[in-house]
């Protein structure tokens, strides 16, 4: 490493440091702040002073990011009745806060930004020189496309979580609705009693059941709250039992006897996808089969005879 690579890693040492140093002394609050925030708050902690602190300063940087990548229909989504696509799988993925958008677009900016940043200062250390030419702008092509997509790949593996979260819990409590219903409470009450009886088992479900309770208590009309579950979890069972619950509470059928029929539909739905998920077991473990189990056997059982021959063969030969 010559003087002019020491003189450059210096440098970035030095920016780094003085960038640290800056943004400690904007964002994290001194002692003395930290004491006023604690005699405030007698039951926080300093943790969430300190994140009380920093919250909204780095909400102002988050929304000044944004501005970069946001489109105009979500910008402007507050004069907007229309739902959007990345609020709807936001909501999907169990973050309801307004200003989801604008953050999960900063965060976009922000990664678009520093990852290239990283990664290039990453191999300059690793290598000891920098990439060079039509090699470093695909690099950091590479890189700004990373940062750019990986929120998506991260917000569609949430909702990929909790939608799977939400069907494991849905015939528990299909069975605890049906239940209620056949016991003679009303479709109301039926749900809020889902609601409250399933937060142990299955937390996602309960929530999103005392949601739905809690906008009918508030006035909302009974197919409009069910809408409203079935479009905040966006599973095709949901869309199904709601509108299986929003006909026979418009046609006047029995609740009891639709919630009946449904679970049976759903009991040989979950056992066709078993079926499936064991249908397809064989062709998954064939990779690990060939790559790793078969190559051991093949060692172990043609090795001996492999290594008789080449002993027999050198005895003849010597």
């Amino acid at each position: 490493m010559n003087w002019l690579n020491i003189v450059l890693a210096l440098c970035i040492f030095m920016t780094v440091v003085s960038t640290s140093y800056w943004m400690l002394q904007r964002w994290v609050p001194d002692a003395g702040d930290r004491r006023l925030q604690l005699l405030a708050k007698p039951s926080g902690s300093r943790m969430s002073a300190w994140w009380h602190q920093v919250q909204p300063r780095l909400g102002a940087l988050l929304h000044w990011l944004s501005d970069w990548a946001t489109p105009p229909e979500v910008s402007s989504a507050s004069h907007n009745p229309a739902p959007h696509l990345l609020r709807q799988r936001l909501v999907h993925a169990g973050i309801r806060q307004p200003q989801a958008p604008i953050v999960f677009y900063g965060l976009k900016t922000a990664l678009c930004l520093l990852l290239p940043a990283v990664a290039y200062g990453f191999w300059w250390a690793v290598s000891a020189s920098a990439p060079a030419g039509l090699s470093r702008l695909a690099f950091l092509l590479l890189a700004c496309a990373t940062g750019y997509y990986l929120p998506d790949v991260l917000l569609q593996w949430q909702i990929s979580r909790r939608q799977a979260r939400l069907f494991r819990g849905l015939p528990d409590a299909l069975d605890l609705l049906r239940v209620c219903v056949q016991a003679g409470l009303g479709l109301d009450a039926a749900i809020e009693r889902v609601g409250r009886d399933m937060q142990l088992s299955h937390g996602g479900i309960s929530g999103e059941f005392a949601l739905t309770s809690l906008e009918l208590r508030a006035g909302l009309s009974r197919a409009a709250a069910l809408q409203h579950l079935s479009d905040r979890i966006g599973l095709q069972s949901i869309e199904s039992l709601v509108a299986v619950l929003i006909q026979a509470d418009r046609f006047g059928s029995s609740i009891s006897d639709a919630l009946v029929l449904y679970s049976q539909t759903l009991r040989t739905q979950r056992r066709l996808m078993a079926e499936e998920a064991a249908a397809k077991l064989p062709v998954k473990l064939l990779i690990p089969l060939i790559f790793c189990i078969f190559p051991s056997l093949l060692t172990v059982l043609l090795g001996p005879v492999v290594i008789s021959f080449q002993q027999h063969f050198q005895g003849v030969g010597g």
